[in-house]
C-alpha cells in the first residue's frame, strides 16, 4: 500500500497524516509536540517562533507515523503542506534563518500597514491587493528593514512558513501565488508581483522566491532532507497552502458560493467567489484560493475571522460550576430560543477586524439574578457566537458572496445542535459537517497534481461526511433573538 504524507504547521503544534494514495482514506494523524510549541514574545504584541523547531517536530512526527503504522519510506509517494498563514521567515545565502519567524498573531507591523493603506490609497490597495497591507507578511518584512537593517542586508529570500518547510525537505526555495497573496505581495489587477507595494516599502523584488503552481511537482526531497526527515530523496512535494485555504480544500470548498466555516477558539468564515470585489477590504481579507488561475479562473477566498468564538464557551466551561461541554449543551437545551432575554456579546478575545478593529469585550446583558441561571448563560453564549457568525455572513453577502452551501469541520461549536441549527436557520443554508483535519486535507491534496477535483470531492464525501443541519421551518424565534442581539451590538458600537 502507498501513501501521501500531509503536514499541518500550526503555531501550537505540528500535525502529520497519512492517506492511501488510491482511496484517500486516512491511516492516522499524529501531533508533535504533545504540549504546545514555545512562542517568544520579547515585547507585548510580539510573537515569534524558531522555524527549525517546526522542522524538528515535523521529523519527529514523520518518524512516529511510520513506526505506529509500520510504514516504510518507499511507501510514501508525495507530500502536501499546510501552514500557519502570514508568517515571515528570512534566510541568508546558505538558507539559514537570520532571525526567528514573525508569526501570524504578531502585531508589531499594524501601523506600518495602516500607513501604507492611507499613503498608497485605499482604492488602489482594494482593487490591486484586494486587501489593506495591514499586519500581513509584507508589512512585517518592512518592519525588519526599518528596525533590523543589519539582518535585512543579509536576506537572500523571504519565505512563508510552508515555503521554509518545503525548502528543508528539498533545498529548493519557491512559493505560490496563493501564498504571495496572503502576504499581500500579489497584484490581482496585473497578475504579477505587487511591485508598487514593494517600491513603497523599499523592498527589493529579488527577495521574492520563484513561483510554482499550488498543485504539481514543486520540488523533490534531497539527500539532506532524506537524512533528517526519513522521507526518501526524490519524493515530490505536490502541494502547499496556508491553513485557511487548506481548511477550505479539506472540506471540498473550491467553487463560487461554497463556504468553509470553523468554530474553534476563534471562528472563521471562508467563502469562495469569482469576483475581485473588495468592498470590505478593511473587515475581510481576500486571497488567491488554492485553485486560483491567472485570468481564466479567478477563484478568490474571502476570509472573515471572529476572534470571540469558542474561547467564549471555553471560558464559561472554566468558570461555571460545570464539568464538560456536553453538560453545558444539555443545560442550554433546556432553555428556550432567545435565552429568556439574556444576551451575550462574545467579543472578549481582543480587537475584532469585522468590527473595524474595535475591542468591545464580552458583554452579558438583561441578566435577571432571580430568574436566570447557568443554563441561560450557556444558551446565550451559544446563540451569541452563532449570531456573530450570522453577522459575519451579512458582511460577506454585502461583498458579493452568494452562499449555496456551508461546510464545517466536526469541531467543538459545530457539535452543538443549538449552535449549528441557529446558524443554518438564520442564513437559510444547509450546513454539512465533516470529520476531517488540515493534515488529512493536505495529504489528499497531494493527489490533485492529477487535476481530478471531482474524485477529490467524492473521497471527502465517502470518508468524512457526518451529518447535515437543515434550516428549521419555525424561523421566527431565531429571527427575533438575532434582532435583539444585533440591536445590543449596534448600541455598543455606536458609543
Amino acid at each position: 500500500m502507498n501513501y501521501y504524507l500531509g503536514l499541518d504547521i500550526g503555531s501550537s503544534s505540528i500535525k502529520a497524516a497519512l492517506v492511501e494514495t488510491e482511496t484517500g482514506k486516512s491511516l492516522g494523524v499524529v501531533q508533535e509536540p504533545q504540549e504546545e510549541m514555545s512562542m517568544h514574545a520579547q515585547k507585548n504584541g510580539w510573537a515569534e517562533q524558531d522555524p527549525n523547531e517546526w522542522w524538528l517536530h515535523i521529523c519527529k512526527a514523520i518518524s512516529s507515523l511510520k513506526k505506529q503504522h509500520h510504514i516504510g519510506s518507499a511507501q510514501i509517494k508525495g507530500i502536501g503542506i499546510s501552514y500557519q498563514m502570514h508568517g515571515l521567515v528570512v534566510v541568508d545565502n546558505e538558507g539559514n534563518p537570520l532571525r526567528k519567524s514573525i508569526i501570524w498573531c504578531d502585531s508589531r507591523a499594524v501601523e506600518i500597514g495602516n500607513k501604507a493603506f492611507e499613503t498608497i490609497g485605499q482604492e488602489k490597495c482594494a482593487s490591486q491587493l484586494l486587501n489593506s497591507p495591514a499586519n500581513l507578511t509584507a508589512s512585517k518584512l518592512k518592519w525588519v528593514k526599518d528596525n533590523e537593517p543589519d539582518i535585512y542586508k543579509k536576506i537572500h529570500k523571504f519565505m512563508l512558513p510552508g515555503d521554509y518547510i518545503a525548502y528543508k525537505f528539498s533545498n529548493t526555495i519557491n512559493t505560490t501565488i496563493s501564498g504571495l497573496s496572503e502576504g499581500v505581495f500579489w497584484d490581482f489587477k496585473n497578475n504579477s508581483i505587487a511591485n508598487f507595494l514593494l517600491e513603497h516599502y523599499g523592498i527589493d523584488n529579488g527577495l521574492v522566491p520563484d513561483i510554482v503552481d499550488t498543485f504539481g511537482k514543486q520540488s523533490f526531497v534531497d539527500k539532506k532532507g532524506e537524512a533528517e526527515s526519513g522521507i526518501l530523496a526524490g519524493t515530490p512535494i505536490f502541494y502547499r497552502a496556508g491553513d485557511q485555504p487548506n481548511n477550505a480544500l479539506s472540506l471540498n470548498v473550491f467553487n463560487p458560493g461554497e463556504v468553509a466555516a470553523t468554530g474553534g477558539t476563534s471562528g472563521v468564515v471562508y467563502a469562495v467567489t469569482d469576483s475581485l470585489s473588495a468592498k470590505e477590504s478593511s473587515r475581510v481579507n481576500n486571497f488567491a484560493h488554492v485553485n486560483y488561475q491567472q485570468g481564466s479562473n479567478p477563484r478568490i477566498g474571502k476570509l472573515l475571522c471572529i476572534n470571540g468564538a469558542g474561547i467564549q464557551y471555553r471560558w464559561l466551561l472554566n468558570n461555571l460550576a460545570v464539568n464538560s461541554y456536553e453538560e453545558m449543551n444539555n443545560l442550554a437545551a433546556e432553555i428556550p430560543i432567545g435565552s429568556d432575554g439574556v444576551c451575550l456579546i462574545p467579543f472578549g478575545n481582543g480587537a475584532e477586524r469585522m468590527l473595524n478593529n474595535k475591542d468591545i469585550g464580552t458583554r452579558i446583558v438583561n441578566l435577571n439574578l432571580n430568574n436566570h441561571h447557568k443554563g441561560h448563560l450557556c444558551r446565550a453564549a451559544l446563540e451569541g457566537i452563532a449570531f456573530s457568525f450570522v453577522y459575519g455572513m451579512e458582511i460577506m453577502k454585502s461583498d458579493d458572496i452568494k452562499p449555496t452551501v456551508i461546510r464545517a469541520g466536526n469541531d467543538n461549536l459545530f457539535r452543538s445542535e443549538i449552535f449549528a441549527n441557529t446558524v443554518a436557520t438564520l442564513i437559510e443554508q444547509e450546513i454539512e459537517i465533516y470529520n476531517t483535519t488540515g493534515a488529512i486535507g493536505a495529504a489528499r491534496a497531494a493527489n490533485l497534481h492529477k487535476g481530478d477535483f471531482k474524485a477529490f470531492g467524492k473521497v471527502i464525501m465517502d470518508n468524512d461526511h457526518v451529518m447535515t443541519f437543515k434550516p428549521l421551518k419555525n424561523k421566527q424565534p431565531y429571527i427575533e433573538g438575532y434582532k435583539k442581539w444585533k440591536k445590543e451590538l449596534e448600541h455598543i458600537l455606536s458609543k
